[in-house]
């Protein structure tokens, strides 16, 4: 019998294992395997530690030992936001947060007036657990540091404005703060970019005491791995960023996260859920220092039990996951190692650039057109179904509404399905499929029609499959359904479709499943890689000329 630990393999070169891919492809070019982010890097199909290697010429350690060696001691902190009607909701959500596991006070959006009572009860809050988040959107919040008694409280503030609390020497408040481009949709590269540009304004003459001062906040989004690989980046280029200063060995940078809200969605909001702990956990595996994970229904606003369940993603990655057990716990993987690299790599070309046209300041129309071409992009992503929003743009529920008005008001890539089930709603549209030959040979063009009809909020109507021409026409006919989809195989919708077409009754859109060439008499089609968005808006809008 065979020692099986004396048996070895050999190991494929990727030459090999490509020539090996092609075969399998059958025809299909090789190219057909990569895949291209929206930060412009091409995603490999396979990695190796040669490939690895030479794309770092060899700097594979000392990429991995920046990141380690840039990482604070410790593992994260939780940074749960408490909300309230009033101060007093407010302090008690703070207190039951911290029985059970937040690790810093933080402020989210409240819905009372910061007056000098309210002030004294956040820095009696401050002063008894010693840390804080507080992400500033009015300014008021911060006169809360002329009655917090404790000096040496830790804390961070997230302002787009540097603040001075000399007094506070272990509040950081010297902030990169890039969350205002990643909602207006900054993708990795220029959230990077932009917080080194942001950085270099912020850092006057005295590196040392700048950052013992600074750190940086993102967003994190859904792209799991290039989250991770965001936040060693920004390590990597923070070293690179010192060096520029004269200074070989900077101290441990840190980084506060929040999970993102701009694959948020009202509609099926359950899904966030996942979202969020899915943005929590590359936050972690990343290096963040502080988490903040929202609750799934932050856009309507949280309840006690969602904000609970948010804080709860956190702490079950923090004590069940024993990822913090691990320094760097992506380190030395080919994949994250080689989007580390990259992001690092055209981040700084891109920070290059900003400073070129004056530093961040200046160059804000430049930051602000360029990644609003990257928001345009996502959005026709979306819109095209190449990313899918579950729940929203494909797999939706229809007969879910959508809430009205808005607790948390941010970009989100969901706003325009919302907005296109609210029409709807207000103008009602009846849809019929009208299903012709074998079923289980129609079904998925079929089920695909429903699908897209679904995200607008509509119930399309499936007629039993038609096997019978003058049938076919009398439904045309007769049907009260505003939009009538026809759904056949390649050859019924060549032979069949033009004989029916003519029965329709003006005032019914005629549309078919599946990519044809002009069919007369037909007025659309619903396929693939359309813009459902556009499609379904276009509807409505022929629907009230036709009214009108």
């Amino acid at each position: 019998m065979t020692n099986l630990k004396e048996v070895t393999f050999e190991q494929p070169s990727y030459d090999q294992w490509q020539e090996a891919a092609v075969k399998q492809l059958k025809g299909k070019p090789f190219e057909s395997l990569l895949t291209k982010t929206i930060e412009g890097i091409t995603l490999q199909p396979l990695y190796t530690e040669e490939k690895l290697l030479e794309a770092l010429d060899g700097k594979l350690e000392e990429q991995v030992s920046t990141v380690r060696a840039l990482k604070a001691d410790g593992d994260f902190g939780v940074a749960q936001q408490a909300f309230g009607s009033s101060i007093e909701e407010f302090v008690a959500q703070t207190n039951d947060a911290f029985d059970r596991g937040a690790q810093f006070v933080t402020v989210g959006k409240v819905a009372f007036d910061w007056d000098d009572h309210a002030l004294h009860q956040l820095a009696q809050l401050i002063d008894e657990y010693q840390k804080v988040v507080l992400y500033v959107d009015d300014e008021t919040i911060l006169t809360v540091f002329n009655y917090i008694q404790n000096k040496e409280i830790e804390g961070f503030i997230i302002s787009e404005q540097p603040t001075m609390l000399p007094e506070y020497k272990y509040v950081r408040t010297l902030n990169a703060h890039t969350e205002k481009h990643h909602y207006a949709g900054a993708n990795a590269t220029q959230e990077l970019a932009i917080a080194l540009a942001q950085a270099a304004e912020l850092s006057g003459d005295d590196f040392t005491q700048f950052e013992n001062r600074f750190f940086a906040s993102f967003a994190i989004d859904t792209q799991f791995f290039m989250e991770i690989a965001k936040i060693r980046a920004f390590r990597v280029l923070w070293k690179a960023f010192a060096q520029a200063y004269g200074v070989e060995q900077p101290k441990p940078v840190q980084i506060v996260t929040e999970t993102s809200l701009r694959t948020f969605s009202k509609l099926d909001a359950y899904v966030n859920l996942l979202r969020a702990g899915n943005e929590a956990f590359s936050a972690v595996i990343g290096g963040a220092d502080v988490v903040t994970v929202h609750p799934h229904n932050v856009l309507t606003g949280p309840t006690n039990q969602s904000i609970r369940i948010a804080r709860n993603a956190a702490l079950v990655i923090k004590e069940e996951s024993h990822v913090t057990k691990v320094l760097d716990p992506a380190g030395g993987s080919y994949f994250i190692e080689s989007l580390t690299h990259d992001l690092v790599k055209n981040a700084w070309a891109y920070f290059l650039e900003i400073q070129a046209a004056g530093g961040y300041t200046a160059a804000r129309e430049k930051i602000a057109s360029d990644v609003n071409e990257v928001w345009m992009k996502r959005l026709k992503d979306v819109e095209t179904r190449k990313s899918v929003l579950v729940g929203t743009n494909n797999f939706a529920d229809a007969t879910e509404e959508v809430v009205a008005g808005d607790f948390i008001n941010v970009n989100r890539l969901a706003k325009p399905f919302e907005k296109l089930r609210q029409d709807y709603k207000e103008n009602p549209v009846k849809v019929a499929v009208l299903a012709y030959g074998e079923l289980k040979k129609i079904k998925p063009r079929t089920d695909f029609v429903t699908g897209i009809f679904a995200t607008a909020g509509v119930i399309a109507e499936v007629t039993e499959p038609f096997t019978d021409v003058e049938a076919a026409k009398a439904f045309l006919e007769t049907t009260d359904a505003q939009v009538v989809v026809f759904s056949g195989v390649d050859e019924d919708v060549e032979n069949v479709l033009p004989q029916i077409a003519s029965s329709k009754q003006a005032r019914t859109i005629l549309d078919v499943a599946g990519k044809f060439d002009s069919i007369v008499g037909v007025d659309g089609a619903l396929y693939a890689g359309m813009n459902i968005y556009e499609k379904l808006e276009g509807i409505q809008e022929s629907l009230k000329e036709v009214q009108r």
